[in-house]
C-alpha cells in the first residue's frame, strides 16, 4: 500500500519502513505482532493509528522507541528520525533521544510514574538530564508546564506523590512530563484515555498550540474516533499488525474502505443520538469482516420506582486531611464528597461525570466504604453500611462490587488472571476449586477473552485486555451494585460496543443497579437512566438523562456537554482556543464548612444547585 505524505514538510520527522515486530513466545518461538508497516510523520502533521486493543498500536509505538526488551523481541526495517536509523543506535544513544527528540504519552500512568518521587522531582529530572537546567531552573520550568495542563494548586502539586492525584491529574502530569523539553516528535498512546471531556479539550489544544510552536510532529494511538476527527491530518487503521487502510483522516471518515474501518466508525456511540429515546439502548453488534452493523434487540424497563432503592445515600460527605501543623492537627482539608445525596434503584444506572478531581471515583469509594466518610447515611439493601463491623463489610462487598479505572493497579501482576478471578468466589465459599475455574472460564468468555487467558499474566495482556480481565472480576459474585469506575474508558470502541452490551445484558437479566463513573458523555447519554453532575465535590444537577442532556440547566453541564469531541474532521482546521481559566481547588482551611446548597426543580426529578 503506497505511502500518501502531508504537504507540510518535504522532509518527514519520522519515517517509518517495512517495520516488522516478533515478541518471544512461551515456548522460545516468535510470534509476528507488527508486519511490515511503512508510514512518515511530516512537522506540525498528527498521524493517528487506531484499531482494537491487541491490533499492534502500542507495540509499533514501543519499536519505535526500542522499549521492547532485545532478548524478547526481533524488530526489522527502518525507523529514521531526521535521517537516523533508530533501530542501528547503541542504547546509551537512544536514552539520549527519549525524553528529548522524541518523547512518548504512556496509556497508564500509574506504571509509569515513579511512586517513590514527588511529581515535581520526575518531572524536573528530565529538564537537568537533557536541558542542562540547575534545580531552581527545572522546578520553574516544570511549574509552568504543570500550570499549563490545568493541575489545580499546581505549586502545592508539585511536592505530591502520584498516588495522591486521581487519574486524569496523573494523566496530565504525564503530559507536561512528555511535553516539557518540546521534543521534535510526541508518541502519545491513548494520552486523553483519562481525562474527562474539558480537560481532554484543553489537553488537544496544548498539544496543538506546542505542535505549530515548534513543529513537533505527533503519533496519536487512540480508540476515540471523535478525538482522531479532530486532531489527526491522517489516519492509519491497525487489525491484527497490519496497516489495512490509511490516508486524510477527513477521506476515512467520509467513505471508508475497508470492511474494518467501516465497522470501526460504526460503533462510535455519538452525542445527541438518545434524543426523546427514553432507556438505555444497546450499541449495534459490529460484524468486523463485513463492516455491518446488526439492529440491537429492544430495551427492556427494569426500574421499578415501587421498590425500595439498593443503594440510598443522604448528606455524604468525605474529606482528607492534608499538612500537618506541630500542634493541633491537620491544616487543611480536601472537600473531596460533600453533602451528596441520591438513590439508585435495581436495574437502574446513574452515571456520574465531571472534571477530574471533582470528587466522582471518591464518591464510589465512599458508599463501598473503601474510604471513609466523614459523615452522612449510605444505606445497600436497607443496610447501614457505617454502622458495619469487618465481618459485616465483607459479606457487604459480596452484593456490591468496584470495577477499578486503572486495571494494571488492580490486578495482581504475580497471579495468572484465572486465579485473580477466582479469589472472590473461593473467599466467600461459593463453590469448589474445579467450580470456581468452570465459572472463571465462561466469565472470560463473556466479557470477549478466550478461556485459555487464565493461564496468562497481566502483563501479557493490552491495557483494554486488562480492563475486560476486571469487568470479569467484578461479575464473579453476581452482586446487586456495581461502582465501574471507568470502567470502558481503556477499550476500543467495537470491544467498549461488547462490553457496554454485556453489562446492559446483565442489567436486564439480574436487575444489576451500576454507579457508573465516566467522563464519556456519549457513553452516559447511551446506558444510563439517570445523571448527577459533580463539580469540586458537589453534585450541581441531577435528574433523568434525557433532561439533562437535551434541557442542561447549570452553567457547568453546559460547559461539559459542549467540549465533548464530534465526527467532524472540518474541526480540525480550527485554531485551538486554550482556556487559562484555573480550576478552583478543593483545597480548605481545615475547619471551614461550605455553605449548604439550595436546588430547584427544573423538571420531574430534575434538580439543579442554586447557588
Amino acid at each position: 500500500m503506497p505511502e500518501t505524505h502531508s504537504p507540510a514538510s518535504t522532509r518527514p520527522v519520522l519515517s517509518v519502513s517495512n517495520l516488522t515486530t516478533a515478541l518471544r513466545q512461551r515456548d522460545g518461538g516468535f510470534q509476528t505482532i507488527i508486519d511490515d508497516i511503512t508510514f512518515d510523520i511530516a512537522p506540525k502533521e498528527t498521524l493517528a493509528i487506531v484499531g482494537e486493543s491487541g491490533s499492534g498500536k502500542s507495540v509499533t509505538a514501543l519499536s519505535i522507541m526500542r522499549l521492547l526488551g532485545g532478548k524478547s523481541s526481533r524488530i526489522s526495517g527502518r525507523v529514521e528520525l531526521a535521517g537516523r536509523n533508530l533501530l542501528d543506535l547503541t542504547e546509551p544513544q537512544m536514552r539520549a533521544i527519549r525524553g528529548n527528540d522524541i518523547a512518548m504519552i504512556f496509556q497508564e500512568p500509574m506504571t509509569s510514574l515513579n511512586p517513590l518521587m514527588t511529581v515535581g522531582a520526575q518531572i524536573t529530572e528530565v529538564l537537568i538530564r537533557h536541558r542542562g537546567m540547575t534545580q531552581t531552573e527545572a522546578r520553574r520550568e516544570s511549574l509552568h508546564m504543570l500550570e499549563r495542563v490545568r493541575i489545580p494548586e499546581a505549586r502545592a502539586r508539585l511536592d505530591e506523590y502520584p498516588h495522591r492525584l486521581s487519574g486524569g491529574m496523573r494523566q496530565r502530569v504525564m503530559i507536561a512530563m512528555a511535553l516539557v523539553c518540546k521534543p521534535r516528535l510526541l508518541i502519545a498512546d491513548e494520552p486523553t484515555t483519562a481525562l474527562d471531556v474539558t480537560i481532554q479539550a484543553q489537553t488537544l489544544a496544548l498539544m496543538k498550540i506546542l505542535q505549530e510552536e515548534e513543529g513537533m510532529g505527533i503519533l496519536f494511538i487512540t480508540h476515540d474516533m471523535g478525538v482522531v476527527s479532530e486532531v489527526a491530518d491522517r489516519t492509519l487503521v491497525m487489525l491484527r499488525g497490519k496497516a489495512v487502510e490509511r490516508g486524510s483522516t477527513a477521506e476515512l471518515f467520509a467513505s471508508p474502505r475497508h470492511s474494518y474501518a467501516r465497522a470501526l466508525l460504526a460503533a462510535v456511540p455519538t452525542l445527541g443520538t438518545m434524543e426523546g429515546v427514553a432507556l438505555p439502548q444497546r450499541f449495534p453488534a459490529i460484524d468486523q469482516v463485513t463492516g455491518k452493523a446488526a439492529l440491537p434487540p429492544p430495551p427492556v424497563d427494569t426500574v421499578s420506582a415501587d421498590e425500595p432503592p439498593v443503594l440510598r445515600v443522604r448528606n455524604l460527605t468525605t474529606r482528607y486531611a492534608v499538612g500537618r501543623r506541630l500542634i493541633g492537627g491537620p491544616k487543611f482539608a480536601i472537600h473531596a464528597v460533600e453533602n451528596v445525596s441520591f438513590d439508585l434503584r435495581k436495574g437502574e444506572t446513574l452515571a456520574l461525570v465531571g472534571e477530574s478531581g471533582c470528587g466522582k471515583s471518591t464518591l464510589g469509594r465512599s458508599v463501598l466504604r473503601l474510604v471513609e466518610p466523614k459523615s452522612g447515611e449510605i444505606q445497600l439493601q436497607g443496610t447501614d453500611i457505617r454502622k458495619l463491623d469487618t465481618t459485616g463489610l465483607r459479606r457487604m462487598r459480596r452484593s456490591a462490587q468496584l470495577i477499578f479505572q486503572d486495571p494494571y493497579a488492580s490486578l495482581d501482576p504475580r497471579y495468572r488472571v484465572g486465579t485473580t478471578i477466582a479469589e472472590p468466589i473461593l473467599a466467600h465459599g461459593l463453590a469448589s476449586r474445579a467450580e470456581a475455574q468452570e465459572r472463571v472460564a465462561r466469565l472470560l468468555e463473556r466479557v470477549g477473552l478466550s478461556a485459555d487467558a487464565a493461564n496468562r499474566y497481566p502483563h501479557e495482556f493490552s491495557g483494554g485486555q486488562r480492563q475486560r480481565i476486571s469487568i470479569a472480576r467484578a461479575l464473579s459474585l453476581e452482586p446487586a451494585m456495581i461502582v465501574a469506575d471507568e470502567a470502558v474508558s481503556a477499550l476500543d470502541v467495537s470491544i467498549k460496543a461488547q462490553v457496554l452490551n454485556l453489562m446492559l445484558d446483565l442489567q436486564e437479566s439480574l436487575r444489576l443497579a451500576y454507579l457508573f463513573i465516566s467522563h464519556d458523555m456519549a457513553v452516559v447519554e447511551r446506558i444510563s437512566h439517570r445523571v448527577a453532575v459533580m463539580y469540586l465535590g458537589e453534585v450541581v444537577e441531577i435528574g433523568p438523562r434525557n433532561a439533562v442532556f437535551g434541557n442542561p440547566q447549570h452553567p457547568y453541564t453546559r460547559k461539559l456537554l459542549a467540549a465533548v469531541p464530534k465526527l467532524e474532521p472540518s474541526r480540525r482546521d480550527r485554531k485551538p482556543m486554550l482556556s487559562n481559566d484555573e480550576i478552583p481547588s478543593p483545597i480548605r482551611a481545615a475547619g471551614y464548612e461550605p455553605p449548604k446548597r439550595s436546588y430547584r426543580m427544573a423538571g420531574t426529578d430534575h434538580f439543579v444547585c442554586e447557588n
